[in-house]
């Protein structure tokens, strides 16, 4: 499953993705946009940024730090004027939404 994108921004889109890929389940040593785990962003016009993502299993250890950590790195971002992290369980991540890359590099593939 990819993430759902909406944006008129495009080169800033580019960036936040960027940014998201600084982002490593500590667990698993691929960053969490090739996991799979951000299921949507969307920019608007004013850049308000909202993120809607989950994570590998309710009971993740980093269950608390990770989303705080995606949410803090891009409100810090140049250009961005807000982002709002929501957290959802919805649809339950499986390994299927990871991306190829992923896939190869933990052996799924």
């Amino acid at each position: 499953m990819a993430a759902i994108i909406i944006t008129k921004n495009t080169e800033l889109m580019q960036r936040v993705i960027d940014e998201i890929k600084t982002c490593f389940d500590p667990e698993i040593p691929i960053d969490i946009w090739e996991l799979g785990l951000i299921y949507e962003l969307n920019l608007d016009d004013e850049n308000n940024l909202k993120i809607v993502m989950t994570l590998t299993s309710p009971n993740c250890p980093v269950a608390e730090s990770l989303p705080a950590e995606v949410e803090n790195k891009l409100k810090l971002l140049q250009g961005i004027t807000s982002a709002e992290l929501k957290l959802t369980f919805e649809p339950t991540w499986e390994k299927e939404m990871m991306s190829e890359v992923a896939q190869l590099e933990l052996g799924f593939m």
